[in-house]
């Protein structure tokens, strides 16, 4: 989840400072050139320490960079937003604050749970869970916590057991509704439904790991009429996507939408070639010799792209195939084509060289003494 003054912040950035659960799909929007660096915290293993993220953040500053910090939610909920902030005050740095999607809400959304309701409850607690000091500063009222209808729990799946305990001796019901989703809103996403009786013992039959969002109160039983993401054709799929870089993410969006997780491998990548004059010397001069080929066929959409940059820098535009007809090997291709201006003549069916050449054989017919050249 992510705004798009969050996105806007990320295009412009020189730094981004990223956490753990910050999605990596979130960094591609950062420039190139840019630094990155990671500061990411995976349970009581902190790469780097808070007091070391604060004067990082206020070194980068200081150089005059547009420095981002991205966090895996909301900044201000359990993000250390705040100290952070108070740290760039000290400095005397100038910052601003983008509200994120925090998980306590996202996650529960996710796996189809209101976190009110008109016929369950219209109080919601967010409580941080790793707490079990009852004599530390941010140790929850439990008694006051008992009496609210929602409560979400964050950063809470080592304490579960202790939770359970807690609420139930303070009066929460033991059959009240529990669901622990793993890993909220990314396609590897899990639940698991229970009460506060059985919730921890069905989390360890479930192998259920960090991190892990813990929803408590009757609303929680909606999740089995309401869920949604799983329910996607796609979800639960792992899916590798080895097209290049920049035509990966039409793709990673169309799997994503139907809830695959993706990973993307380039294994191509498109060059110019080290010299254009075949190409030059077929489009000849202002495009004249382009008059003689009875056929063009384009066998890639890069193939199209190329061929019509290459048309302008010679000074000429899609005239100069007014003497040609067009052919496509496939639908994807033909549409690059299309947006120049030009329908193709013939499309392929299948796919490939062999299907192109096919289609050329059984249009022949009406095309006979073509000669055909290719570059």
């Amino acid at each position: 989840m992510l705004t798009l003054k969050g996105r806007e912040c990320l295009l412009r950035a020189d730094v981004v400072v990223y956490d753990y659960l910050a999605n990596p799909r979130l960094l591609q929007l950062v420039p190139i050139k840019s630094k990155r660096i990671y500061v990411g915290k995976k349970g009581s293993s902190h790469s780097v320490e808070q007091v070391q993220i604060n004067a990082l953040l206020v070194k980068e500053a200081c150089k005059g960079k547009v420095v981002v910090r991205l966090k895996g939610g909301d900044p201000f909920i359990f993000g250390r937003g705040g100290e952070e902030a108070l740290a760039l005050k000290c400095a005397g740095v100038n910052f601003e604050i983008v509200p994120g999607v925090t998980s306590a809400i996202a996650v529960p959304a996710y796996a189809g749970i209101p976190l009110t309701h008109r016929d369950y409850t219209s109080i919601v607690a967010f409580v941080t869970g790793h707490e079990k000091d009852q004599a530390a500063p941010m140790s929850p009222d439990w008694s006051a916590l008992a009496k609210i209808g929602t409560i979400v729990f964050l950063m809470s799946f080592g304490n579960l057991a202790f939770i359970v305990e807690k609420l139930i001796s303070c009066g929460k019901l033991a059959t009240t509704p529990v669901e622990v989703i793993e890993w909220g809103t990314l396609p590897k996403q899990r639940r698991v439904s229970g009460t506060l009786s059985n919730i921890v013992s069905r989390v360890k039959a479930k192998a259920i790991r960090p991190p892990t969002i813990v929803v408590v109160g009757d609303v929680a039983q909606l999740s089995n009429e309401l869920s949604w993401f799983d329910q996607k054709p796609l979800f639960g799929k792992r899916i590798l996507v080895t097209r290049s870089r920049h035509q990966i993410s039409e793709i990673a969006d169309r799997l994503e939408m139907d809830g695959a997780e993706v990973l993307e491998v380039p294994t191509i990548e498109f060059c110019p070639p080290t010299s254009w004059k075949n190409l030059d010397r077929a489009i000849g001069n202002v495009g004249q010799n382009l008059k003689k080929y009875s056929w063009i066929l384009f066998t890639s959409a890069n193939g199209v792209t190329s061929f019509f940059e290459r048309l302008k820098k010679k000074g000429c535009d899609v005239r100069a195939l007014s003497s040609s007809k067009v052919g496509a090997i496939g639908a994807v291709t033909a549409s690059v084509i299309a947006s120049y201006g030009i329908h193709p003549d013939l499309v392929a069916k299948e796919f490939r060289s062999e299907g192109l050449i096919k289609a050329l054989t059984e249009h022949s017919k009406k095309a006979r003494g073509s000669r055909l050249k290719t570059y």
